[in-house]
């Protein structure tokens, strides 16, 4: 992609078809893929996630993905360790991996170069934060840092405990303790633009169609089973839909149009995070389907890639 090892980054809301662009380019390329997806990290959250299968593994390498199991609260800076890691490993080797997903927070903290506070899970905090209820939980982050529940959904019980326990930890708000010192190599943002609402919405209610016939009742029971139907994940959107029809509260086609609403507003939200960064450089689906050509010349321009100088980079909360 350039003379020097890179990031070619490619960004979008759900269902937009990141993965299937990535994949392409890594093809291209022969550059292996860096997934930034909150819950593809956790095992056993397959079909539900959208994780890329086991074929399209083969073919093409692909990282943080699996990376624990779903009962384990993966943190925001642990992602960014095992990103930077990796991103550094292949840079020394002279390769330039492609970083794809809608997990916003997961992204900056790689192009932006979040310092984040390592705090430690706090087992016997969490659990009294958790006996509160999540609703509950959700106001004390309103009220404690708002600039940080802004960015969390009301039903995000792991990044709503975990920014509250980062406060009561340090005293300080997670959002004040963010600082950022961007990465010196070069990066390409990409983002695939949304259709309309009712294209968008049709979209989704088949992607959700294509999950339950891939099995995705079936993953739910199976992680029912392992973990308890208790498991925060599960109460993430889709799985929360499906897993209330399976206790029998809704009706199979009422899962179906909740979490096609659910997943559609997640989407609203996943734009207006990604639209924020003015380097992010938006492309029509029908681009990088059909204009393979414009895309690579998108690609090989360098006046498009995004250079930080140690001069230059930003050192502030965000």
């Amino acid at each position: 992609m350039r003379e020097v090892p890179c990031l070619l980054v490619i960004v979008g809301s759900t269902a937009v078809g990141k993965s299937t662009l990535a994949i392409k380019l890594a093809q291209i390329f022969q550059a292996p893929v860096l997934s930034a997806d909150s819950r593809q990290v956790y095992r056993y959250f397959d079909i539900g996630t959208a994780k890329p299968t086991l074929e399209e593994r083969a073919g093409i390498p692909h990282y943080l993905i699996d990376l624990v199991d779903p009962d384990y609260t993966f943190t925001l800076a642990e992602y960014q360790q095992q990103a930077q890691q990796l991103i550094g490993d292949f840079h020394r080797q002279g390769v330039s991996p492609i970083l794809v997903g809608g997990t916003g927070l997961y992204i900056k903290s790689v192009v932006s170069g979040l310092q984040i506070p390592h705090v430690a899970p706090q087992t016997d905090l969490r659990q009294q934060l958790s006996e509160l209820g999540q609703s509950h939980c959700y106001q004390l982050l309103q009220e404690i840092d708002p600039l940080s529940s802004a960015k969390i959904h009301p039903n995000d019980a792991v990044r709503t405990l975990r920014a509250l326990e980062v406060f009561y930890v340090t005293g300080a708000t997670l959002s004040s303790l963010q600082s950022i010192d961007s990465p010196s190599y070069p990066i390409l943002q990409i983002g695939i633009t949304s259709p309309s609402r009712s294209s968008y919405l049709q979209i989704i209610k088949q992607r959700i169609q294509q999950m339950l016939r891939q099995g995705w009742l079936e993953e739910i029971r199976f992680i029912q089973a392992k973990y308890g139907q208790s498991l925060s994940l599960l109460r993430t959107i889709g799985y929360a839909e499906m897993t209330d029809y399976l206790a029998g509260v809704i009706s199979l086609d009422t899962a179906i149009a909740r979490a096609v609403l659910s997943t559609y507003q997640f989407a609203k939200r996943q734009r207006t995070w990604f639209r924020s960064d003015r380097h992010i450089i938006w492309i029509e689906p029908r681009t990088a389907w059909h204009n393979l050509d414009d895309l690579l010349d998108l690609v090989h321009n360098r006046e498009n890639w995004q250079i930080h100088t140690h001069d230059d980079a930003p050192h502030h909360s965000p």
